[in-house]
């Protein structure tokens, strides 16, 4: 919804909308009600004061004293077709440090401001041309870091995330009309609010705003990428396994127990979705302070977790120990995905197979081996994939909260909304059901931008890049 108040600024702004770096071409975007004006007065070849909108223009740019900077391509949107719903104009200059910088000097010489983080799509959410939610998606779209996250981060982009909320919003809105006017004719005894209707609706978003907080995990782990920690006794092969996965020498491997004494962390991207690969202390008990510290994080580590890959030598065998602790992990966390790997398999005899009591298939691997070939890897990624599959099924199917911001408000929107049911149970007088609506209507508009203040705004924007 665009906020009149906001709009009062007449300044045009400037910026670069490309990485910087060599490349072959730049991208500097201008908006505002001067957009065309400031670039016309610079720019050598058609007059794009007369041009129509929606069209590109070949000529050259040159400064205020007449000399060429570079060959362009100047293309003009007018408001309010344009992604901000101002008059928008985007000059393509060629790549590299220095014409992009040329051409924005140039722009801000000629009348423009230099934009401030965010302050493109801020534009475009005050003009109305996407909530807050979508405008949070682009900041979501250009920070993704694999292709799950990627694609979720286009749904929300689309609109689907916020038809959802606005579904919910409007029919709780006109619900609270409703009780609100049975107030208004409390004497004459009138009922406008069909009570059933009532009661399933307010069933129906209890349920639905369950669902959108049960998805922040999701969320996070789509956004975050899937934390995969590597647990074990010392000389298992763990910092191997983790150099054969992210396919470098991201851990020093040694033979001596108790090299790794800290987190390491390396990234890889698997079928489409962000892994995380931890690599921690063996697991013992050792009189060393420092190595201590460094089990009691890969217990930590381990127990926030959303995979858990335990390596074991096969030669050695899991022992008594190893197996109480993965017997007591399960009980506390049943939930957690455990992949049992027995290592060094090309030095065994016979087939790795897990204790008795201890329900776990063996994936045998050589990590060694698995450094210089990597499909041996393959059964061992199939099973992780596999075993995180499930849990993100419906991850673009489905809307998924993937912003803390969002999470807080949803969660006073499903307080209220609880409230109002409690209250509708009990027969409460309708003034108090009122504000029960009231409520949740005021954090879903906080979430969609239909509710909110400059200040907020200011906030979220700010931790756009600049150009965008």
């Amino acid at each position: 919804m665009p906020h009149p108040a906001s709009l009062t600024a007449t300044d045009t702004i400037a910026a670069i909308a490309t990485a910087r770096g060599r490349a072959a071409l730049a991208v500097v975007r201008v908006s505002g009600p001067a957009a065309v004006e400031v670039v016309a007065s610079c720019f050598r070849g058609a007059d794009l004061r007369a041009v129509p909108s929606h069209t590109a223009h070949v000529g050259y740019l040159h400064d205020g004293h007449g000399h060429d900077l570079d060959q362009v391509v100047v293309t003009v949107f007018r408001a309010p077709r344009s992604a901000t719903g101002e008059d928008v104009v985007e000059v393509s200059c060629h790549g590299g440090d220095v014409a992009p910088q040329l051409v924005l000097r140039t722009l801000l010489d000629h009348g423009a401001r230099m934009a401030r983080p965010g302050e493109f799509t801020q534009r475009a959410f005050l003009h109305g041309k996407l909530d807050l939610t979508q405008a949070e998606a682009v900041a979501d779209l250009i920070h993704a870091s694999s292709t799950l996250a990627h694609r979720v981060s286009l749904n929300h982009l689309q609109g689907r995330y916020s038809a959802v909320l606005q579904q919910l919003r409007q029919d709780l809105l006109e619900l609270c009309a409703l009780v609100e006017l049975e107030l208004d004719f409390s004497e004459e005894d009138v009922e406008f609010a069909d009570r059933e209707r009532l009661e399933a609706l307010l069933a129906g978003a209890d349920r639905l705003l369950g669902e959108l907080l049960a998805s922040v995990h999701l969320g996070e782990v789509v956004r975050d990428g899937v934390r995969v920690v590597i647990g074990g006794r010392p000389n298992a092969g763990k910092s191997t396994l983790l150099n054969a996965l992210v396919g470098r020498d991201r851990a020093i491997v040694s033979d001596t127990p108790g090299t790794t004494r800290d987190e390491i962390e390396a990234e890889a991207e698997i079928e489409g979705l962000r892994f995380r690969f931890v690599d921690t202390a063996g697991l013992r008990e050792t009189g060393d302070a420092i190595e201590a510290e460094g089990v009691r994080r890969a217990r930590d580590a381990i127990t926030r977790s959303d995979v858990l890959l335990y390596v074991y030598d096969v030669t050695a065998g899991l022992d008594a120990g190893e197996v109480v602790f993965l017997q007591d992990l399960r009980a506390r966390q049943p939930a957690l995905p455990v992949l049992l790997v027995g290592n060094k398999a090309d030095l065994a005899a016979g087939a790795a197979e897990a204790p008795p009591g201890l329900a776990l298939p063996v994936l045998p691997l050589s990590a060694r081996q698995a450094t210089h070939d990597a499909t041996r890897l393959q059964p061992l990624v199939r099973r992780l994939v596999d075993a995180v599959a499930a849990g993100l099924a419906g991850a673009e199917a489905s809307p998924v909260v993937m912003n803390q911001r969002h999470r807080q408000h949803l969660r006073h929107a499903h307080a209220a909304v609880r409230r109002a049911r409690q209250a509708l149970d009990a027969g409460t007088s309708g003034d108090t059901l009122a504000l029960d609506l009231r409520a949740a209507l005021y954090q879903l508009g906080e979430i969609t931008g239909e509710i909110t203040n400059e200040d907020v705004l200011d906030q979220i924007f700010s931790r756009f890049c600049i150009g965008k």
